[in-house]
């Protein structure tokens, strides 16, 4: 299908963003969904936003939209549930189906699928509502040692993440992860360079370094305040290690059956070891997102990247 067909069709559309929901991620989901709108609307395309509450149901019917582009971060948007109910009504929407989504949001899952498929991923603990807090601390101290990381198992940027830096106060931060988000992991903290790939179709984007200036990792604040991270692209990396990130990245989008566009996160420990931490399926897309950072750095513009993603939905 040639460009000028896919517009042709895509402008007989009416488009609606979803946004916003009632996870964490609330706030960025909104700036994310807000920014897509714009451009939705800049090229001409007929869109319509629509803030996502606990009745979308009756929302997404009362639109009556064509189409959904899904920038909903964390829970309803990134664990599969809109996907099943877009399925459901015969409503094409952008992004990764009902099984990428839920096998992505879930950590545990997600690294047991890297290990399966040959991805280096840091070893770790899962730790669930009825298992022994101390029990799983203590394993984890005696396989991997100290610092580790404290994670919630289903979300997203960073939120609810603790650095245990030593045994003193590790276990309350422990408690304090699993009272607010249930299920957790005890991950090993891996020292070396925070990066992150993007995926869009089949090509895969430069990999962006991400250098926080006050925070030990990149945590929340330093994703979304702006000033907080630099961004280095492409990445200080040698070739090898640069074609491997990205042929690892390619390999975990399609093995964890991911579709349309992606963001991997990965430490690389010592210049040339990479570690992936998740695959994002509904990356941000603000104006300090990495996804569009890296984007542009393909020489790919912020309108051009939402009409691809946008594209892939009618495929």
């Amino acid at each position: 299908m040639s460009r000028s067909d896919i517009v042709r069709r895509l402008r007989k559309r009416k488009i609606g963003v979803l946004m916003g929901g009632w996870s964490s991620e609330r706030e960025v989901s909104l700036l994310s969904g807000q920014r897509v709108l714009e451009s939705l609307k800049n090229q001409g395309y007929q869109a319509v936003g629509i803030d996502i509450t606990r009745s979308f149901v009756d929302q997404i019917k009362h639109a009556k939209i064509d189409m959904a582009f899904v920038i909903l971060h964390g829970r309803p948007g990134e664990d599969g549930t809109i996907q099943g109910y877009l399925e459901l009504m015969g409503i094409p929407y952008t992004g990764s189906g009902v099984t990428a989504s839920a096998v992505c949001m879930d950590k545990v899952i997600s690294k047991m699928l890297f290990r399966q498929f040959g991805i280096p991923t840091p070893d770790f603990v899962s730790v669930t509502a009825d298992d022994s807090l101390a029990a799983a601390l203590a394993e984890a101290e005696k396989r991997m040692g100290y610092p580790l990381m404290a994670k919630p198992r289903a979300e997203g940027s960073s939120v609810g993440v603790e650095l245990l830096e030593g045994r003193r106060g590790a276990l309350e931060r422990c408690e304090r992860v699993r009272r607010g988000f249930g299920d957790i992991l005890i991950e090993a903290f891996v020292p070396g360079m925070i990066a992150t790939v993007g995926i869009l179709g089949e090509d895969v984007l430069p990999v962006l370094e991400l250098v926080p200036k006050r925070q030990k990792f990149y945590d929340y604040e330093a994703k979304y305040t702006r000033g907080e991270t630099e961004f280095v692209i492409p990445a200080r990396l040698d070739a090898k290690t640069e074609k491997k990130v990205k042929e690892l990245a390619l390999k975990a989008h399609k093995s964890l059956g991911c579709r349309g566009f992606s963001r991997s996160d990965l430490i690389v420990k010592s210049g040339h070891q990479p570690y992936f931490l998740e695959v994002n399926t509904l990356p941000g897309l603000t104006d300090i997102s990495d996804l569009p950072a890296q984007a542009q750095a393909a020489g790919i513009s912020y309108d051009e990247l939402i009409f691809r993603i946008l594209a892939d939905a009618l495929v």
